[in-house]
């Protein structure tokens, strides 16, 4: 978990054009119980795809990560099944209790908004030997969201294998295994009450802690910075960049597309959400609107007065504003007859067209 610092904006936008959509997984069957020990062995594991190599948190144009990182997933009628496999040359973790700050230490993190409208999400941290923090956001930090520490996933299953030997600076290892099993009885409690069906999407996103970390005296310890003695701060490894250091922006997090087609299945391919631009130009002017507030003191009804540009695609006309000193909402309605709406919190949510 990242928090974002309070100088930076309030939503960050992609600025390299290959990276401008999240990244995309199609999520198959399992068509037979998976055994959860980190190993992954089953035959579904096998034919599962690969997601594409993690990047850094910032995207594309900074530094290639140093060790690679990648996920599958998988789902039944009862758990949505995740693998991700980390390579590492010192395995470290010292965390054992339940509900600390994992990131504190290198880890592998989960996040997952199921109805894709930026509040009520989940984020699960785990470390390599096994301990978890999990935790329910109601709406991001930077709208002054509220973390549920006291949130569990009960039922979880999970399952670490480790390949080298933790905590050992005498040696070097291959890296580490996570599998884990998330019920949908507890994560569809931010999802309309109900596990996903076939063609659903939901938004989520990963990520991998990682500190730069030295041999002293036969114990691992993060390597400082002689130039200030703290220690470096820590790489951020994703799957779908954020283009900021800050993984609590759910509207850059990725698209996870549920399909009924069993383990290994060839030519599935996920459909691009086609209000995606429109999303990302409501959450550019939620910025705007904020930036505006602070430099006078109130939102503002006037689109000349936040300073942005409207994609050429949209329709200027059809941006609605309405404003009172303290709250706002932005609407634009599509060429489908949806409208998209952005409040002051970040939400975003759609109503339909009537029939």
């Amino acid at each position: 978990m990242i928090l974002p610092m309070l100088t930076q904006a309030l939503c960050a936008q992609p600025t390299e054009k290959s990276d401008t959509f999240p990244r995309s997984y199609v999520c198959q069957r399992a068509t037979h119980p998976l055994n959860i020990d980190g190993k992954a062995e089953e035959d579904d594991w096998q034919k599962a795809a690969w997601s594409d190599l993690f990047i850094d948190i910032e995207g594309t144009g900074k530094p290639v990560p140093y060790y690679e990182t990648r996920v599958k997933m998988l789902w039944d009628d009862h758990y949505l099944y995740i693998m991700a496999m980390l390579k590492e040359e010192d395995l470290w973790a010292t965390y054992t209790t339940h509900d600390a700050v994992i990131y504190h230490e290198n880890d592998f993190e989960v996040f997952i908004d199921p109805d894709g409208d930026n509040h009520n999400y989940y984020e699960l941290e785990i470390n390599a030997l096994g301990t978890v923090w999990d935790l329910m956001l109601t709406k991001p930090y930077r709208d002054q969201g509220i973390a549920l520490d006291s949130w569990e996933i009960a039922g979880l299953k999970k399952g670490i294998h480790l390949d080298g030997t933790i905590n050992n600076p005498g040696d070097k290892d291959n890296g580490w295994t996570i599998e884990l099993a998330l019920p949908w009885s507890v994560l569809k409690e931010a999802a309309s009450d109900q596990r996903p069906e076939s063609k659903d999407v939901w938004r989520i996103n990963f990520s991998r802690v990682q500190w730069r970390i030295e041999n002293q005296d036969g114990v691992y310890v993060k390597k400082v910075n002689p130039e200030n003695g703290k220690p470096y701060p820590e790489y951020n490894w994703v799957w779908s960049p954020q283009y900021v250091i800050a993984m609590h922006q759910p509207e850059t997090w990725g698209y996870l597309h549920f399909s009924d087609a069993p383990a290994g299945t060839n030519n599935e391919v996920f459909t691009p959400d086609e209000n995606y631009e429109t999303k990302l130009f409501l959450m550019t002017l939620y910025s705007a609107e904020h930036e505006y507030k602070n430099q006078k003191g109130a939102f503002t009804s006037q689109l000349s007065e936040l300073n942005v540009t409207v994609p050429k695609t949209m329709d200027i006309q059809k941006i609605k504003i309405y404003t009172t000193p303290s709250l706002f909402e932005i609407s634009y309605k599509t060429i489908n007859g949806e409208t998209w709406h952005v409040n002051n919190e970040g939400k975003l949510w759609t109503t339909k067209r009537e029939l």
